[in-house]
């Protein structure tokens, strides 16, 4: 064999070596896999949350609670967050409203809709931008701290 043609064996098969493991995708990690099954919310669980960007009533750093999958207890960790919670007690939200607005972004097209998930399954990352050239409209969620709850 000619070294043209084992060079270029040599770059098929590291093509398919490297499509096999995913090299050179999109896909940020933690990304939820297409033919993954969906994370379940369960009933009653715990997360931190640090809500940013945009003009929004719900910014800062939560400490939340889910029981029966509602809030039932919210507290600000900062002052964005003591403050939000003063103007609008209910304004905490669980996970399940969370990935809801990411769906509801994506279904109308949004700028960016893009979230990344723990090995779990649940976000860890929820990152909005409804429209590209408008300033103001983009929207932030960390996730940490989940702990699944016994209710």
């Amino acid at each position: 064999m000619t070294a043209v043609s084992l060079a270029a064996r040599a770059v098929l098969i590291g093509g398919v070596i490297c499509a096999a493991a995913g090299c050179g995708t999109d896909t940020p990690a933690g990304t939820r896999a297409p033919g993954r099954a969906p994370w379940q919310e369960p009933a009653s669980y715990t997360y931190t949350l640090r809500s940013s960007e945009g003009e929004r009533s719900l910014l800062g750093t939560f400490r939340i609670s889910v029981r029966d999958g509602a809030v039932v207890r919210s507290v600000g960790l900062d002052d964005m967050g003591r403050r939000a919670l003063e103007s609008a007690p209910d304004a905490a939200p669980t996970l399940g409203e969370l990935l809801k607005e990411l769906e509801r972004a994506r279904q109308e097209d949004a700028h960016t809709a893009e979230a990344d998930y723990a090995a779990d399954g649940h976000p860890v990352r929820i990152s909005l931008d409804r429209e590209e050239n408008a300033v103001d409209d983009e929207a932030r969620y960390v996730i940490s701290s989940y702990e699944r709850t016994d209710a």
